[in-house]
């Protein structure tokens, strides 16, 4: 069975999306009420805790996830779809300035017992999630698990000062020395505090993220054509400007 919808402003759509979305999906937002006169609230957090408080009954029209498996467990349950792919991204590490780091050597670093490593928080954030697949790869899973600090994501997590980037805040202010964001995460916190570095990872255990979409159960047209507007080649170019991979994005000839 369907989620039961509350009604929202009657020619409003109502999106919750993944936190590592928020900058490129308000930038769609925007271009879609310019081009259509339809305006979009948007709700933006960890994608599991987004799904969650779907799952609750609050009002949604579209979610877009920072995985596939949150929108398709909403698929499953009956309340929307189909899920579309419409994003990729991939992890990256965050690093202080002190902190020398290399992709080369960036496994010895965070493995070091002198270097505090950070990330998000699994099951809840999926960049948590894509972090320990990360370390699953590494050959030393149970290490890096352990001496991960899950900072930021979660139910709990502190909550960083108004207008700052989570991920800049948590190396800025000393509660790690390297922290493993997305990418475009990354390049966010940087603009932000310009003298972090941003570590590529080592191919070998290199994770990528697919990000799925789904129109819940209620919804009207207008959720329909903001959802097709972000697949658009007016949608994937803003995602691709802010540095993610748009699968949907025509191949220039």
């Amino acid at each position: 069975m369907g989620l039961a919808m509350t009604p929202a402003m009657a020619d409003e759509v109502s999106l919750f999306a993944a936190g590592s979305l928020k900058a490129a999906l308000s930038d769609v937002s925007e271009d879609f009420t310019r081009t259509y006169g339809i305006p979009v609230s948007s709700t933006f957090g960890p994608s599991g805790l987004m799904r969650e408080r779907i799952e609750a009954g609050e009002t949604a029209h579209v979610f877009a996830s920072a995985n596939m498996r949150h929108p398709r467990t909403l698929e499953a349950a009956g309340n929307g779809g189909p899920v579309a792919l419409f994003a990729r991204n991939r992890l990256c590490a965050l690093a202080r300035p002190k902190v020398a780091v290399s992709t080369d050597t960036l496994l010895d670093v965070i493995l070091s017992d002198d270097v505090r490593l950070g990330t998000s928080t699994p099951k809840a954030d999926p960049s948590g999630d894509y972090a320990f697949e990360l370390f699953d790869k590494s050959g030393h899973a149970d290490a890096l698990k352990a001496k991960a600090l899950q900072l930021t994501g979660g139910a709990d997590s502190a909550t960083p000062p108004e207008g700052r980037n989570a991920y800049a805040w948590v190396l800025d202010s000393d509660q790690a020395d390297v922290f493993l964001t997305y990418c475009t995460n990354a390049v966010l916190a940087r603009k932000e505090v310009p003298e972090l570095q941003i570590v590529q990872v080592p191919e070998a255990v290199s994770v990528g993220a697919d990000y799925g979409l789904i129109v819940l159960d209620g919804a009207s047209s207008d959720a329909w054509r903001f959802a097709m507007h972000i697949l658009s080649p007016a949608g994937q170019s803003i995602l691709s400007e802010y540095g993610f991979d748009a699968p949907a994005l025509p191949k220039e000839n």
